[in-house]
């Protein structure tokens, strides 16, 4: 089955959802990309940290004690973070007033080194984020995945999304659709099936000049059993 326009897609989307001026609601407004370069390089740890414990965990309780996050990890600033001994790290990870998980407590300044690091290449680590270009967004994934710990598969680009970066997501019913078109045949998180979806989206973004988060949601919401009637 061929890919569709994005008229096509557009067309069943109003066709679900009643009217364009719906889908136009809930597809929602491009990021703006101009904010990812005002934060500090602590927020993307705060947020990479927050998607990793978020990760097959209850999202509402990472939330609830994610000002006591802050407060133990000196809000994550990175320099305070990679100066930790090990026996600290161990010792932070058993404090009651976070999520004890030791595992996940150590992915903090391992993803501290991460942005460490990048920084040693002349650039802020959010000013990294903000350059990388959207019609490749599947290799910042695979950056995150393997230069970070515990960044593959949603967690990274939940992360991106999170921040603000421009950027499509893996979720099920964007596999659903993809394997509907026969855009994709095996895993959802191959690197042939991450290639052909960015091509997809890539395509979209030509013809309509949506973000692909724009393009993200349309998608999921042109996808499945979801009718509203007309206005």
């Amino acid at each position: 089955m061929a890919q569709e326009s994005f008229k096509q897609l557009l067309q069943r989307a109003v066709e679900r959802k009643g009217s364009l001026a719906n889908v136009n609601l809930l597809i929602g407004d491009a990021p703006n990309e101009h904010a990812l370069l005002a934060q500090q390089d602590a927020r993307y740890l705060a947020h990479f940290t927050k998607k990793v414990f978020q990760s097959g965990f209850v999202w509402r309780v990472v939330e609830k004690k994610w000002l006591d996050f802050e407060e133990v990890f000196f809000s994550f600033d990175i320099e305070k973070i990679l100066m930790m001994p090990e026996e600290m790290l161990e010792r932070k990870a058993s404090d009651p007033k976070i999520i004890r998980n030791f595992n996940k407590v150590k992915t903090i300044k391992a993803n501290a080194q991460m942005i460490f690091n990048e920084q040693q290449n002349g650039h802020t680590f959010a000013e990294f984020i903000a350059n990388w270009p959207a019609d490749n967004i599947i290799g910042l994934w695979a950056y995150l995945k393997k230069e970070g710990a515990r960044l593959g598969g949603n967690t990274g680009p939940y992360a991106l999304r999170a921040l603000g970066k421009d950027t499509f997501l893996l979720s099920r019913d964007i596999e659903a659709y993809m394997r509907a078109f026969k855009i994709i045949d095996g895993g959802v998180n191959a690197k042939k099936s991450h290639q052909a979806i960015q091509a997809c989206f890539n395509q979209w973004h030509q013809e309509s000049g949506l973000s692909y988060q724009q393009l993200s949601r349309l998608v999921a919401i042109a996808t499945g059993d979801n009718h509203l009637q007309a206005e």
